[in-house]
């Protein structure tokens, strides 16, 4: 009890910005706004590869290197691609925003018109000359033109993609109830075995069952045969996300993302969210492997490209300082999962009681989530509790800061019964 309680006050040392920030509430922001008409489309900031430098002392009593100093960024877009990791940094955008007090744009309901493309109409509360949002982060299929819409000029731009084996295989497990190019396969092996025979291009919800990365970023399959305009939209790609992460190598994502945000290594600790429980992951055989890449042949090419950008990015930042940062990451993990959590880690989510915290079950697999220490004092448990609270419920509590009902009274003098 004794380490428990330790862990959960330096925890609260550590984040009691945070805290207060969080219990004081969402400010409605929409006083004040400046009507000065917008252009309908903004040219991107650069893609900066450099990130500032950080402070270090080369010996005791030595001054700190010449450093570059960095401002958190704070207007960010997140593209959400699906089965990639998406709501774990979802979370981690969620609960920094809210600490921050900062202008989320939201869907009506919990994404945006997806599998359609993003249009700006679409986001609650958007105005054509109104103040632009300060993050984007639910689902949508990208579109670069309407996004710049809502959100400000120097966003920082960023995504996370899959390998589109593994991507596939979670797909066929989630989607199968709902896509019919899966519902007419009696498994994956059998829809592997010839894809072609159960998938129709445009039937609705077949996006899923094929270069479900591609769709997301809003690629078209190219008109021309060959590598040059892959090659191309892939290069467009790049000029536009200023980083895209590995949901293989979350950890060091982290890390890089913290950096390029100029944001503390706490702000990006976060527990695993949409976790399938381990047995309903079906074990691929090579020729299994083969396929799904043949299939998935845009997928693996867009993979691959963010691949090579990715360890090129952590090359530069060096790999040195990598392994000490992805080490203080994984330790505060371990300290919070063994102060926050019952269990100290995920469960099925039949033994998380609580509706506020237990992920939404679709599908096949059950969706695994966690259960908070029941010892935990008041503050405590309202940090811990926003780390583990899934994604859905979530937003519902950040829509409701930012859009509350008006008062009783005012209902009725507007006529509202």
């Amino acid at each position: 009890m004794k380490a428990i309680s330790g862990c959960c006050c330096r925890l609260h040392v550590l984040g009691a910005a945070l805290a207060t920030s969080m219990t004081i509430g969402f400010t409605i922001q929409f006083l004040g706004i400046s009507f000065q008409k917008r252009p309908s489309f903004f040219p991107l900031p650069p893609n900066p590869w450099n990130p500032p430098a950080r402070s270090e002392a080369t010996a005791e009593g030595d001054p700190p290197t010449q450093t570059l100093l960095c401002r958190p960024q704070q207007h960010l877009v997140f593209l959400k691609t699906h089965k990639t990791g998406s709501s774990t940094i979802v979370n981690i955008l969620h609960r920094y925003g809210d600490a921050h007090t900062l202008r989320f744009a939201l869907p009506a309901r919990y994404q945006f018109s997806y599998p359609s493309l993003f249009q700006a109409r679409k986001v609650k509360g958007w105005h054509p000359r109104g103040h632009p949002f300060d993050i984007l982060c639910h689902h949508m299929r990208f579109n670069l033109p309407e996004v710049q819409k809502v959100m400000h000029p120097d966003s920082f731009y960023f995504s996370i993609v899959r390998d589109p084996v593994s991507l596939a295989e979670s797909a066929f497990s989630y989607y199968r109830g709902v896509v019919p190019a899966f519902r007419r396969a009696g498994s994956l092996a059998e829809f592997l075995a010839s894809p072609q025979q159960f998938y129709r291009l445009g039937e609705r919800g077949n996006h899923y069952a094929r270069n479900l990365l591609w769709f997301d970023f809003g690629l078209d399959p190219p008109a021309a045969p060959g590598l040059a305009p892959i090659q191309a939209a892939l290069l467009r790609l790049q000029r536009i996300f200023h980083l895209v992460l590995l949901m293989e190598h979350m950890d060091e994502s982290l890390i890089l993302l913290r950096d390029a945000l100029c944001w503390s290594l706490e702000d990006v600790v976060a527990f695993r969210q949409n976790l399938r429980s381990p047995q309903a992951v079906y074990t691929l055989e090579p020729s299994d492997v083969a396929r799904l890449r043949a299939w998935n042949n845009l997928d693996w090419h867009l993979y691959t490209h963010f691949n090579r950008t990715f360890w090129a990015r952590v090359d530069h930042f060096g790999r040195a300082r990598m392994a000490e940062e992805v080490t203080l990451l994984q330790k505060r993990q371990a300290e919070l999962m063994q102060c926050c959590l019952q269990g100290g880690g995920p469960l099925e989510p039949g033994d998380i009681t609580d509706e506020r915290i237990r992920p939404f079950q679709f599908g096949q697999a059950p969706i695994l989530g966690y259960a908070l220490r029941p010892s935990l004092n008041r503050k405590a448990q309202e940090m811990c509790q926003r780390m583990v609270t899934p994604e859905l419920q979530y937003k519902d509590i950040l829509d409701a800061k930012q859009f509350p009902p008006p008062p009783q009274g005012n209902r009725s003098q507007s006529g509202v019964r």
